[in-house]
């Protein structure tokens, strides 16, 4: 089963480390997928977001649209479908952070996966700045990979 993305936005002036996402108190991120659920993760805890539910939601579609027409090279599947993404907090200024992970920390695209990304965000209508963090921690593991992305690599 697939683990969900945090998606939250943050006030541009508030610690990013300091909010969680909403309606998970503190825990972890929500177990629905759909783009209510992706706007309640972006309520951003404690400090409210600035920008308009309506247009949170939009980014929110827009951004993870995004996000799936970059592709693993030796996977058949999208990034977002393989669980590599596990962090997007958008900010009140709408600048995106993107915390994300490799299959492997030897991934012959390791350096360049990264400058994909932050080109597929920030073409997002509407999108400021885009930062791309690649972390090992937790390490990916096929469990996270969606159904679309199972059966996409023969595995469902």
């Amino acid at each position: 089963m697939t683990e969900e993305v945090d998606i939250k936005t943050i006030d541009a002036g508030a610690d990013p480390s300091a909010s969680a996402p909403a309606g998970t108190g503190g825990g972890g991120p929500a177990t629905d997928d759909t783009a209510a659920a992706n706007i309640a993760m972006a309520g951003g805890g404690d400090a409210a977001s600035a920008i308009p539910a309506e247009e949170l939601s939009r980014l929110t579609d827009d951004i993870i649209g995004a996000l799936k027409t970059v592709y693993d090279p030796e996977i058949p599947a999208d990034i977002y479908e393989l669980g590599l993404i596990y962090k997007i907090d958008i900010d009140d200024e709408r600048n995106v952070d993107v915390e994300m992970t490799l299959t492997a920390p030897g991934c012959p695209v390791a350096g360049e996966m990264p400058i994909w990304v932050e080109n597929a965000v920030g073409s997002v209508d509407g999108v400021g700045q885009v930062k791309v963090d690649i972390v090992f921690d937790p390490p990916w593991t096929p469990e996270r990979m969606s159904e679309e992305a199972q059966v996409a690599v023969g595995w469902f």
